[in-house]
Order: C-alpha cells, then structure tokens, then sequence
C-alpha cells in the first residue's frame, strides 16, 4: 500500500505530502542511532522525534515516512528538511504503540491484495 492511501484510510494529519511511497511495514523507535542502524526499507517509522535528524534517517535508512505519534508537536526547520528531501511526514493523536498498531493492522487487512493499494 502506497503512503497516500494508507493514510487516507487512517485520518492522520499530513504535515508534509512528500513522495507517494510504498509502505510495506511498521517500525517504531525514538533513539535516531538505533533507528539509523535497526529502521527498515519502506517502513512507517512511528516516533515522537521531530527535528532535522529525523528526516535525515529517515532519507538515510529510506523508511517511507515518517509518523509522529502522540500529537508530537513539529518543528519547522524540520518540516523544511522534509520538503527538501520530498519526505511524507504524517502526525497521528495515538500513543506509539497504538499508532504503529493500526499501522500494522491496516497492512494486514489487505494481505495478499495488497498489491491492488499500490498504484
């Protein structure tokens, strides 16, 4: 399933539209070096980190968004790396967990016809 329309189905904020990228999994962590060292390839990265570096992981790793969870209020010098880098930056009102959950459990609703969400 592809950002845009994985977020559609959820209500999230969209804080910056960014690239419409397929997303094939869920990670969660707040350490930038464990998430530089640990993220995965097209993965949500849930997290409550909202500065430059979380972008630049997130580029750097190539997650193929990030989700601020918790209402995580955003800085702008942020935002502004994230429209440089064409980065989705979506903003949930759940806790982790919960975010990363629903996430998690939107992919798997579709399973093998995830691939139809795609385009």
């Amino acid at each position: 399933m592809k950002t845009y329309k994985l977020f559609e189905n959820l209500g999230y904020e969209i804080l910056n539209k960014g690239e419409d990228r397929l997303v094939s999994g869920v990670y969660c962590c707040d350490l930038l070096s464990v998430a530089m060292s640990k993220g995965k390839e097209n993965a949500a990265w849930v997290t409550v980190m909202s500065n430059v570096n979380t972008v630049a992981v997130c580029t750097l790793v190539d997650m193929s968004c990030i989700v601020l969870a918790d209402g995580s209020s955003v800085d702008e010098a942020m935002l502004e790396k994230a429209k440089e880098h064409n980065v989705c930056v979506m903003r949930s009102k759940l806790p982790v967990f919960e975010t990363a959950k629903e996430i998690f459990d939107t992919l798997n609703l579709f399973g093998d016809r995830l691939e139809e969400y795609c385009d």
